[in-house]
């Protein structure tokens, strides 16, 4: 994770990117998200199954996911509003709307797993399906996100996201843990790093 953590001159020049440009600055979004993956999901993996790795408290994957994900949340928003400024008013109203869709997302997926869940009666389906219906929707959203944005990285990761965790759901537990630890925290690894490169890019692009 610390690979992606910026030098002061290159923050600099990407932070007026993001300002100037519309460009939204993805990596302290990028590198919380990837904490939750790692850190959330890979202390699942070793507490969960039939013969555990590592015997720790039930709270503790789902409190570090908690966080990296508050603190993700956080930095997305910031970074979007950040690029709106300066934005004409489509472009205000696009950046609103595709934050709508995440409130719509979620509803949706938690009406779909209450739902199923319920009428199966299978209330244990929920540890499969939340983590791997969360990682298919934020795949999706990222996806509309990188298409109206035309940022591929984001939209790459999302294609990444999508499929990881609709395979994990093969495996079971705590097999698809493991799958959202290694490859979904992997991913986003890899595009905070990368959106680094990126920022700088369309820096030299509009200077």
């Amino acid at each position: 994770m610390t690979v992606a953590a910026p030098t002061a001159p290159i923050a600099t020049t990407t932070t007026d990117v993001s300002a100037h440009t519309g460009e939204v600055d993805n990596r302290a979004a990028y590198v919380s998200f990837g904490f939750a993956y790692v850190f959330g999901h890979g202390t699942s993996a070793l507490s969960q199954g039939a013969d555990p790795l590592v015997d720790m408290p039930g709270w503790l994957p789902t409190v570090l996911l908690g966080i990296g994900l508050t603190a993700g949340t956080v930095h997305a928003t910031i970074a979007a509003v950040r690029a709106q400024r300066g934005a004409d008013a489509s472009g205000l109203r696009s950046s609103r709307l595709l934050g709508l869709s995440w409130v719509s997302g979620f509803a949706a997926l938690f009406l779909a797993i209450t739902g199923l869940t319920t009428s199966l009666d299978m209330p244990e389906l929920q540890t499969t399906l939340w983590p791997t219906g969360a990682g298919l929707v934020v795949g999706l959203l990222y996806l509309g996100e990188g298409a109206a944005r035309r940022n591929v990285l984001h939209y790459s990761l999302g294609t990444w996201l999508a499929l990881i965790s609709t395979v994990a759901l093969f495996l079971g537990t705590p097999g698809l843990f493991w799958v959202l630890a290694v490859a979904g925290g992997g991913g986003y690894a890899v595009a905070a790093v990368l959106e680094q490169r990126r920022l700088v890019a369309a820096g030299h692009a509009h200077s």
